[in-house]
């Protein structure tokens, strides 16, 4: 049986912290190997920066959503409501530090691009969620039942 975890939450940096811990709880539950969850946890964090910095950038005050499976590996979509255009570069602040709510939007919004991310995870896809508004970034790792 498929299990699906999903999370919303406002634009604040302090959130991420709270979606890497769920992300790997849920990665470790579904069969992810223990030698993979460091890298989880990084990808996760970035991934989930990137969206909270576009959407402070922005001003859009949707919530970050976060959609965790299990279904033939571990995949984590994180999707935003940025404008598309705006989705291209990710924070280059270690996830620790995001906890910190006196960071600036300039420091939020300092990428390094995708290929941070994609040095965590080697099955990323990123997508338009929707003509104009909104990025899906989508992570996959494999599972011991897979």
């Amino acid at each position: 049986m498929m299990a699906t975890v999903r999370l919303a939450f406002s634009p604040a940096p302090v959130h991420v912290r709270t979606a890497r811990l769920v992300g790997v709880a849920v990665a470790r539950r579904a069969g992810v190997a223990e030698e993979l969850l460091d890298e989880v946890r990084l990808a996760i964090g970035e991934a989930c920066a990137r969206a909270v910095a576009l959407h402070r950038q922005y001003g859009v005050f949707a919530p970050v959503q976060v959609v965790m499976s299990d279904e033939d590996s571990y995949t984590v979509r994180v999707i935003d409501r940025a404008p598309i255009e705006a989705g291209l570069g990710i924070p280059s602040i270690p996830p620790d530090e995001l906890a910190n709510e006196s960071l600036s939007d300039d420091e939020l919004t300092t990428g390094v691009g995708f290929a941070l991310l994609a040095g965590f995870v080697d099955d990323l896809q990123v997508r338009p969620v929707e003509e104009g508004v909104g990025t899906e970034v989508r992570m996959a790792w494999p599972t011991h039942a897979a």
